[in-house]
């Protein structure tokens, strides 16, 4: 009877120690994060960044798979996986999203910012900036940062433009967004939605006349290759966002969440500065190609923001605004910044 007992109490022991070595083995496990990310190289580099130093700052217990190029789908796509938790990391232009996230839409106003120094750090830095940001736990997502993706720019395959009366009647492929119709429209241009997917193929057989991406999304795409000129109206200049599946975000110790958000602060940093070294080197890449580079005018620029000013696109904007004292908010620190 004794033995009995003692063999049962023995197979209890080891398989406790069986238990409790399946534990600690998952214990030992590193978090792992999947990112989806775009075409744009100073995003791709900074995301590269961010994983080096994340696994760095969290002692290797989180490390991250990689899936630029918008393997995981387009921006919309990336956005709605990183709700449900197919991706736990996605960067994409707010404007892709801003009808699922309504308060993207004051990004979405042309000539909001005037330089890149003017959006990091009274745009994207501002209280209010901060707030829209953070605001997407409302759908189940983290605000890590906001990224630039660039100031956009008009190419065209068959007209040079050098002032806002050259751009009359230009059909310009845009996105389907209200506020970027109405932009276009009242700088006389012929603004046509189409997919992003659709865009090389109907600049090349010359479906439409143009469209209007930042460098970084033209050369990353090969626009250049069947484009004639390149103008540098600097009409918009676009986010990115950087969201995180909120439940894995909580599933993160404190440690953890420290050393993500000092490693994305850092790799917002780098990315702001290698978006402003591709810029130039992007230049380069579009003449080699013999498109012609265009800088307009400080009187053409402003014949431009005069004219995209007439639609009101801010006040458009802040209607469609789930908080629209934020839009308001961010008006308000740019216009005291700059006195």
């Amino acid at each position: 009877m004794k033995r009995r007992i003692l063999s049962a109490l023995l197979v209890m022991v080891m398989v406790a120690m069986l238990a409790g070595g399946a534990t600690a083995s998952a214990a030992d496990k590193p978090f792992e994060l999947v990112i989806g990310g775009v075409t744009s190289m100073n995003a791709k580099d900074a995301v590269t960044k961010f994983i080096e130093l994340v696994e760095e700052y969290s002692g290797g217990t989180i490390v991250c798979k990689d899936f630029p190029d918008n393997q995981l789908g387009n921006d919309e796509q990336r956005w709605e996986m990183t709700q449900t938790g197919e991706c736990d990391i996605s960067i994409g232009s707010t404007s892709s999203v801003a009808s699922s996230y309504n308060d993207f839409f004051i990004f979405d106003t042309p000539y909001l910012f005037l330089s890149r120094d003017e959006a990091f750090d009274v745009g994207f830095g501002s209280e209010a900036g901060q707030a829209i940001i953070a605001g997407v736990e409302e759908l189940g997502l983290k605000g890590l940062a906001l990224w630039e993706n660039g100031f956009r720019n008009v190419t065209t395959n068959n007209k040079e433009v050098n002032s806002l009366a050259d751009l009359k009647g230009l059909k310009l492929r845009t996105m389907d967004n209200a506020i970027h119709l109405a932009a276009w429209k009242a700088m006389g241009a012929n603004p046509t939605p189409m997919a992003f997917s659709e865009v090389f193929t109907a600049l090349q057989q010359g479906t439409v006349d143009g469209q209007e991406n930042p460098y970084g999304i033209i050369v990353g795409n090969k626009f250049e290759e069947v484009e004639k000129f390149a103008i540098e109206t600097r009409h918009s200049f676009t986010p990115y966002y950087v969201v995180m599946n909120l439940d894995r975000w909580n599933d993160l110790t404190p440690e953890q969440q420290e050393a993500v958000t000092k490693a994305m602060a850092e790799a917002t940093q780098f990315e702001k500065e290698q978006s402003a070294k591709y810029e130039q080197e992007d230049v380069g890449v579009i003449e080699a190609a013999g498109c012609k580079v265009i800088k307009l005018s400080d009187d053409a620029l402003a014949e431009f923001k005069a004219a995209a000013d007439s639609a009101d696109c801010a006040t458009m904007a802040m209607e469609k605004m789930a908080h629209p004292e934020l839009g308001q908010g961010l008006l308000d620190a740019l216009a005291a910044a700059r006195g």
